[in-house]
């Protein structure tokens, strides 16, 4: 009788996506993950969500004093649920459901003064991890290559120039209903670069083994067709 040859399922595919803000990480993992027929995980809407407590709580950036002892007690009274599906992330605070009001510029601001604080960090990356480890998927946010899913089937790092990354976040911006100049989105984004590559928690970098893609005047199919064709590289082994 022949040996029986218990064949285990293939692991789920998990894609990295990190970058600075406006370089496409949202838009470009959305549709990826709609042509791999995986999850799409929004990361940074999950750092919105505990910014957007934060600010209904009455705190601005830069965070001081005791906000992280604030914020850890804010985190612990109201309910943060993620649901992943081919939509994308949705987002719900105690059964509300936010994603809208987690774009504004405010939102965006302190939540990069949320997501270096050490307990916002050990209480969302195992879920996020959790999240990639179950379902597969396109992950995107600042530390996803480095720290949430080092082992990804395939890590991206996306950028662009700082003029054309204001550029798209002021557009962003106008088509929620914002009136925000493109001056103040530049400076804004210059305070979130300098947060993001600067704090002492996970700093924004280059992930070992990552494709570094720079989508400046390319289109959004054009850098999807790129990475599709870096997963099939890495899951044709590499060749």
């Amino acid at each position: 009788m022949p040996p029986i040859v218990r064949r285990h399922p293939p692991a789920p595919v998990l894609v990295a996506i990190d970058g600075p803000a406006g370089a496409g990480k949202s838009t470009v993992a959305a549709r990826l993950a709609a042509r791999l027929g995986v999850p799409h995980i929004d990361t940074g809407a999950m750092y919105r969500a505990v910014a957007l407590l934060a600010l209904r709580d009455g705190l601005t950036p830069p965070l001081e004093g005791g906000a992280e002892a604030r914020i850890g007690e804010l985190m612990a009274a109201h309910s943060l649920d993620v649901e992943v599906g081919p939509e994308g992330t949705r987002v719900l605070i105690d059964g509300e459901e936010v994603s809208r009001e987690l774009r504004s510029a405010d939102c965006s601001l302190m939540a990069s003064a949320v997501s270096a604080l050490p307990a916002v960090r050990c209480a969302l990356v195992p879920m996020q991890r959790r999240l990639g480890e179950l379902h597969g998927g396109v992950m995107e946010g600042r530390d996803i290559g480095t720290v949430v899913l080092p082992d990804a089937t395939l890590k991206v790092f996306l950028t662009a120039s700082p003029e054309e990354r204001a550029r798209r976040r002021h557009r962003d911006l106008g088509g929620c209903g914002a009136d925000t100049s493109l001056d103040a989105v530049r400076e804004q984004q210059r305070q979130r670069d300098l947060q993001d590559t600067m704090r002492a928690e996970s700093p924004l970098q280059v992930a070992t083994g990552s494709v570094v893609v720079d989508t400046t005047g390319l289109e959004l199919e054009e850098v999807v067709e790129r990475l599709l064709g870096e997963v099939a590289r890495v899951l044709d082994g590499g060749a």
